[in-house]
């Protein structure tokens, strides 16, 4: 029997496909269904313009909140220049603004702070604009040069999991998949550690071969005894 896992390794998720077409797929779902020692990957697709990079997110979030704060404070901006045209007095906060914004120091405690928050939250949209974000989806070899696959590490990381239970002596093991390393802690119960660990390396570095990805990560294993009871 093994033992409840985590998130990381407990979800099913199919692999994330930006194009569907006809022809032979990338990868079976989880990577699992033959042995892959016997697994051949097809040759990938040269890709001139970096199809094999990650995906990009489309920040539906960030994007949101700020269109969503640049069109109230434009609107209410908008809304109290027409009363002035209309020759209505200004706002209270506009002209309590304009009156500190013309009376503050540059060195103020409040105007620094300000800076600072703008300043933060400019270099945070820079950041989001220029990184390709979806950490969750590895991606996979292109083998059809209109088809763009990619593998969520919680898939990954129950497929190599699955492979793992299957080595004599496993009682129960936790993989961590990450874009660059694969950590996986294994408990036998009975067989030499270090024969468990052996077969382990070579099994999950099949099974990581089999997965199909642009970048192969690292293994790391580790195999234990179980602890005590009581």
């Amino acid at each position: 029997m093994s033992e409840p896992q985590g998130s990381e390794n407990t979800t099913r998720r199919m692999p994330v496909l930006e194009k569907t077409d006809a022809g032979p797929p990338a990868e079976d779902e989880l990577g699992q269904s033959a042995s892959a020692a016997d697994y051949d990957p097809p040759p990938a697709v040269d890709d001139a313009h970096g199809g094999q990079g990650r995906f990009w997110s489309a920040r539906r979030v960030p994007a949101g909140i700020v269109a969503l704060l640049v069109l109230v404070g434009a609107g209410v901006l908008l809304y109290d220049v027409a009363a002035v045209r209309a020759h209505r007095p200004a706002s209270h906060w506009r002209r309590s603004l304009a009156r500190q914004l013309a009376e503050r120091p540059l060195d103020d405690t409040w105007v620094l702070v300000g800076a600072c928050l703008a300043a933060a939250l400019g270099l945070w949209l820079i950041v989001l604009a220029v990184t390709p974000g979806l950490r969750d989806v590895l991606p996979m070899r292109r083998t059809h040069p209109d088809v763009r696959a990619g593998l969520h590490r919680g898939a990954a990381a129950t497929a190599l999991r699955d492979r793992a239970m299957e080595v004599s002596g496993v009682r129960s093991v936790r993989v961590r998949m990450g874009r660059r390393k694969v950590d996986v802690r294994a408990v036998s119960h009975f067989r030499a550690l270090d024969d468990v660990r052996a077969d382990l390396d070579a099994t999950l570095t099949d099974g990581i071969r089999g997965l199909g990805l642009v970048r192969t990560p690292a293994l790391s294993v580790h195999v234990a005894r179980p602890g005590r009871k009581g």
